[in-house]
């Protein structure tokens, strides 16, 4: 049974606020600059890798695997650090993992210094510093929402997209001139020490401290196991899921193979290969600052199907691509394209999730674009080593467009979104003893009586309130009827223990109370019969 409408369509675009709006915000401004400078850093990071790679094995499979060592390791752990985020304080696990990055990055710049660094550590390390990013990265996400008041959440989302694209522009072309002046082990330094504004910054943050709950965390495994479950249960966040594999799968395709093109089919040297990197990041800028104006116009939908015709266009770019001229304009198509889906596909995650699961949500989202990375990159890795680079990116620029029709129906989030504030609405269980909070399984009734002729609108509105008792915490949910007396009804659902009910008392949001009110108008005396049953202990 659908807890909700798979493909009803998003809200109509409402007036958009200023682009930098979210700079008023010093915390956030101040996080803002840190972080540019820091992925600055590892973007020379990452274009040092694949050039450095290009030296040691020319493969390219092999030269794809630093794609993947970079991606894998945010498919394997973000839901872990998602679970993470949730249950402990953000702001020390940001600071904590930032100083374990700094530390391995200056251990491999040592190592290229040394001139020890062969593929596999070149992997090894590229791997491990993609884990300590898969670690901090749903924190990061889930703490935006802390930085700015609502009304800025979708231009600081942009603005977040806007810094990563002019890192991505300015690191890869200054790695480029810094090897070439400097050598190789000069960029992998300044990624080391470009932490240092970072860990500064999030110490100097003071956030405003939150209402908290009453209730002991979550445990690590069930956190996780939660997660998971308000995902699959999550009709608006499972759109932007699959949109977002459509269009990553394909995508990857130039991200894994880039070095090459710049080496082999232009015949270029690390200083090409920088600035081509270069050139993606400024088409990202500068179509950030077109993004307000084409999300007005267009939608989120139309928007990223755009994004994802411009991305085919490039891929057949840089499949035919013999100058550096032509892999120039690839470059910028492609970024721009690239701003104009990951930036929609971001926000529709951010506002598809209640707080209470924020981070494991969009550590879900996170696991789904780098799954899609990775397997994207070994994909066209092989198919390159297979095929050669042009048939390669040809056939990944048909995948791109024929992914647009096969994912239309999953319509995002566009900006009039649920609100996920908890209503606290639920009255407090009657009790004649205070469960002990592990005792369960736990049996939840709610007893209607309803006018026989609404039985078929009742159904139909009682199903889609299922949705919220499943997203969080039900494992089971069904409704009886009384064979003796018609109009008589009965709702249970089942929760692991009495401490994850409460825990439902606090989850429920302002749109579920909407759902349920739709419930509720169909109960034709007073409230309807609420009543907790506990598995027996002997």
């Amino acid at each position: 049974m659908s807890d909700e409408p798979l493909h009803a369509a998003s809200a109509s675009p409402a007036t958009l606020p200023s682009a930098w709006s979210a700079f008023r915000h010093r915390p956030f401004a101040v996080l803002w600059v840190a972080t540019v400078v820091s992925n600055i850093g590892g973007w020379m990071y990452n274009a040092a890798s694949g050039w450095l790679m290009t030296g040691l094995d020319p493969d390219p499979l092999i030269v794809s695997l630093v794609q993947v060592a970079t991606a894998l390791p945010m498919f394997l752990f973000a839901l872990p650090a998602g679970a993470l985020a949730d249950i402990v304080d953000r702001r020390r696990l940001l600071i904590v993992m930032q100083i374990v990055v700094m530390l391995l990055s200056a251990a491999f710049a040592l190592l290229v210094s040394a001139g020890a660094a062969t593929p596999w550590l070149l992997l090894a390390f590229t791997f491990l510093v993609g884990i300590g990013g898969a670690l901090v990265a749903p924190a990061w996400q889930a703490i935006v929402p802390r930085l700015v008041p609502p009304a800025d959440l979708q231009p600081a989302v942009t603005l977040n997209s806007l810094g990563i694209n002019i890192s991505r522009a300015v690191g890869p072309a200054l790695a480029g001139l810094v090897i070439a002046a400097l050598g190789i082990a000069a960029p992998f330094w300044l990624n080391a020490v470009s932490y240092a504004g970072v860990i500064l910054a999030l110490l100097w943050w003071r956030p405003a401290p939150q209402s908290t709950s009453r209730l002991p965390a979550e445990r690590f495994g069930q956190a996780i196991r939660n997660g998971l479950r308000h995902a699959r249960r999550n009709a608006r966040l499972r759109a932007t899921l699959v949109r977002a594999i459509g269009f990553f799968l394909f995508a990857s395709s130039y991200w894994a193979v880039l070095p090459l093109v710049a080496r082999e089919q232009v015949a270029g040297g690390p200083e090409l290969y920088g600035l081509l990197l270069g050139a993606i990041g400024a088409g990202a800028v500068g179509g950030a600052f077109l993004l307000p104006l084409a999300k007005a116009r267009l939608g989120a939908d139309r928007m990223v199907a755009a994004g994802a015709a411009g991305t085919a266009i490039a891929l057949a770019l840089y499949a035919v691509a013999r100058e550096p001229a032509v892999a120039m304009i690839a470059s910028v198509l492609a970024g721009l394209s690239w701003i104009s889906v990951l930036s929609p596909l971001n926000v529709s995650a951010q506002m598809a999730l209640p707080e209470w699961v924020r981070a494991r949500g969009l550590a879900v989202f996170v696991t789904a674009f780098f799954g899609a990375m990775t397997a994207g990159s070994m994909i066209w890795g092989q198919t390159a080593a297979w095929l050669g680079l042009p048939a390669a990116l040809a056939a990944a620029a048909a995948g791109t467009l024929l992914a647009i029709p096969l994912t239309w129906r999953w319509k995002l989030q566009a900006g009039a979104g649920a609100d996920m504030t908890p209503s606290m609405h639920w009255p407090e269980p009657v009790l004649s003893h205070q469960p002990e909070p592990d005792r369960g399984p736990v049996m939840i009734t709610v007893e209607y009586r309803i006018d026989p002729t609404s039985r078929v609108a009742f159904l139909a509105a009682l199903e889609r309130f299922a949705g919220q008792r499943r997203r969080d915490g039900a494992f089971a949910w069904c409704v009886f009827e009384d064979a003796a007396e018609d109009g008589r009804l009965v709702e249970t659902f089942m929760v692991e223990s009495w401490i994850e009910h409460l825990r439902q008392h606090e989850r429920v949001t302002n749109s579920d109370r909407v759902l349920q009110d739709a419930v509720h108008q169909f109960h034709i005396a007073g409230q309807p019969k609420v009543e907790h049953l506990i598995a027996a202990q002997r």
